[in-house]
């Protein structure tokens, strides 16, 4: 049996008064490695107890495994719907793919099930899912996820169509390397950005297709071999890539190179997948390159390294990415961020804050293409990353503004210390601070990217925070 660490007992709790609030349907945020498995088993295990009937939503085999082996840890039995087993429909917890069980929705009709568990709660919006939890409209539902954000700008909230009507939002990255539940990230970051400025976006986020060509380039292949080769030779890693063909290229370049590298993708069976990504914790693996298929779901403490080559303009994506690199392990105090594509410039460091919240963003009209924000700059002169101004706050270079033809760059990454990234959280919390009037917090809001429920929450967090020191 396993013991909750506490914040993990408070999520518990808070779950359970967001029910007794009269809640439906809330969703719990834990950072990537914050053990979301551990909490949402946990609460199936003393539902089963009570003779509640529990299914759990995946959309991964990995997930499905994982969830499996907690619940066995925790003593419960129960099913697993997924054509690679064998259905036992009658037990009271059921873990189901939810590409399986959109065809099998009658099998639980006869006992459908009293709450259900969303993991990786993000695409709960999408049609399949939505269509699963319909069929059980008495069913209370419990979303749980790393990054509640929808690429499209979709809100996960009820008022913005999504599906939860409460947000249970446990601690931040920077608490759970703080308390040594994850290792710090050493990130480096290229000196300029790829000019992406020509690509088409879909559904809020590049066209693979653009974006391939823009980044299967030897300038940027060839310099993620070699930066790996001088930062952290041999360390387990993970690349992330932006297509099949662009995975393999990679792996090839890896391996010309003296290191172990394998491609990875959703063709090859789940047996070889599954000794491929052991091969990183024992070291008969080095490289793992891949394309949407570790960026999920993958619990391998061991990967020491996330190597980025893919720009996104999904915050979700960037953190469920790096987050494959920041679990804890034997020998491992680091986590090596080698962002080639500058993906760190764009959503900020892993660790900074992040105020989640149930709304989306606004949406984009169709075809329309625009550039992605810019959170900070990294300077030319000192390689400090910093919020955007003309200046460096630490060596005072003036910036230079690049015009927008597409340049060739040496792709030289260099490192973004602690030092320069306190220092970047602190000015952005002053910032905050000063900023007292609502108009003055949108302000801030529109040049972070933040969504419209940003400002409402520091508002209310004020509130509450005067209210509590006259009660004092």
């Amino acid at each position: 049996m396993l013991t909750l660490r506490p914040y993990q007992q408070q999520a518990v709790d808070g779950i359970r008064d967001s029910f007794k609030r009269g809640n439906k349907a809330p969703l719990l945020v834990l950072p990537t490695g914050g053990g979301k498995t551990i909490v949402f088993t946990y609460i199936a295990s003393n539902a089963s107890a009570r003779g509640k009937r529990v299914l759990v939503l995946v959309h991964r085999i990995e997930l499905m495994r994982q969830t499996s082996e907690k619940l066995h840890t925790f003593g419960v039995d129960h099913g697993l719907i997924n054509p690679l087993f064998t259905p036992t429909y009658w037990k009271p917890v059921q873990v189901a793919s939810v590409q399986t069980l959109v065809n099998r929705l009658n099998k639980l009709a006869s006992a459908p099930p009293d709450l259900i568990i969303v993991d990786e709660a993000h695409h709960a919006t999408a049609s399949t899912w939505r269509k699963i939890i319909a069929a059980y409209p008495n069913a209370l539902v419990l979303g749980v996820t790393a990054t509640p954000c929808r690429g499209d700008g979709s809100g996960l909230g009820a008022d913005s169509d999504g599906l939860f009507d409460d947000l249970i939002v446990g601690p931040q990255i920077a608490d759970l390397i703080g308390e040594g539940f994850l290792v710090q990230p050493k990130v480096y970051a290229p000196l300029e950005r790829i000019d992406l400025s020509g690509l088409r976006t879909r559904m809020g986020d590049y066209v693979k297709d653009d974006l391939e060509k823009a980044v299967d380039k030897p300038k940027i292949t060839g310099k993620a071999v070699d930066h790996y080769a001088k930062l952290c030779p041999g360390a387990p890693a993970v690349a992330f890539c932006v297509s099949i063909k662009h995975a393999e290229h990679v792996a090839e370049e890896f391996k010309a190179a003296g290191f172990r590298a394998v491609a990875l993708d959703g063709s090859h069976d789940d047996d070889y997948r599954k000794r491929i990504l052991r091969g990183l914790a024992t070291g008969e693996v080095q490289v793992v390159t891949s394309c949407d298929l570790i960026s999920e779901g993958t619990d391998i403490p061991a990967i020491g390294a996330a190597i980025l080559l893919r720009p996104t303009q999904s915050l979700g994506l960037y953190l469920q990415q790096v987050g494959r690199a920041l679990r804890p392990c034997e020998g491992k105090d680091r986590a090596v961020i080698l962002d080639h594509v500058g993906n760190v410039l764009q959503h900020g460091m892993p660790d900074d804050h992040r105020a989640w919240s149930l709304d989306g963003t606004e949406k984009r009209k169709r075809g329309e293409k625009t550039e992605p924000t810019i959170r900070v700059n990294q300077c030319e002169q000192c390689f400090a990353v910093h919020p955007p101004a003309p200046a460096c706050p630490h060596c005072g270079h003036a910036r230079h503004v690049e015009d927008r033809a597409p340049q060739e760059v040496d792709g030289e990454l260099k490192e973004v210390s602690a030092e320069q990234a306190a220092l970047i959280r602190r000015q952005r919390q002053v910032e905050v601070a000063k900023a007292r009037t609502r108009e003055e917090l949108e302000a801030i809001a529109r040049a972070r990217g933040y969504k419209p429920g940003w400002v409402q929450h520091v508002l209310r967090e004020r509130e509450r925070r005067e209210t509590h020191a006259e009660r004092i």
